[in-house]
């Protein structure tokens, strides 16, 4: 027989610290019963975009930068949070960080669909794009914070990039697990 879990009870809540990145929340909750209760502490951020771009000769276009949290430079696709200056639209926020970091653009933006990154701490959601047709259209387009190298690797290098553990980012992992669930037969990855 399946358990129903029922939510629990939020008594109270304040904000522990404000970032330009997140908020750190402790919330006072109680337990559906009653019988117990605790402080627990979540970051409430903002929806986040990754966007896979496809060149027309079936290359992908990765970022190489500087993650504070690991210290050291990763292998990922491109991508950014979802604020104002995206209309809070994904589809806007995906055009916008390709080009930003990047400097292409896509011919099309093809939604391929959603997590929650860390739902034991965090409230927010992550979007995936698949961009295909990526051409260069400038220069990137930088924000004082971001220094990023471009990387164009073949789409089939992919698998190996992950099992070899050259590309770890949690994220652009799921970008590409879901890329191989969408049945876009000209972007099949083979995991063996």
């Amino acid at each position: 027989m399946k358990k129903e879990i029922k939510p629990w009870q939020e008594l109270s809540r304040s904000c522990l610290a404000k970032t330009r990145v997140f908020d750190v929340i402790v919330k006072r909750m109680r337990s559906p019963n009653g019988s117990y209760e605790d402080d627990f502490y979540s970051l409430e951020t903002y929806d986040w975009i990754n966007v896979i771009p496809i060149t027309d000769d079936g290359d992908v276009v990765l970022v190489r930068q500087f993650r504070h949290g690991t210290r050291e430079a990763l292998l990922e696709v491109p991508g950014g949070i979802i604020d104002e200056k995206h209309e809070n639209s994904p589809e806007a926020a995906a055009k916008m960080e390709l080009r930003e970091e990047t400097g292409r653009t896509a011919e099309n933006f093809i939604a391929l669909g959603w997590n929650h990154p860390n739902p034991a701490i965090q409230s927010n959601r992550c979007h995936f794009y698949l961009a295909t047709n990526a051409t260069i259209a400038g220069e990137q387009d930088l924000d004082p914070a971001e220094d990023i190298s471009v990387e164009v690797v073949p789409l089939r290098d992919i698998p190996n990039l992950i099992q070899s553990g050259q590309i770890t980012h949690a994220l652009t992992i799921s970008a590409f697990f879901f890329l191989s669930l969408s049945g876009h037969s000209n972007f099949n990855l083979s995991f063996e």
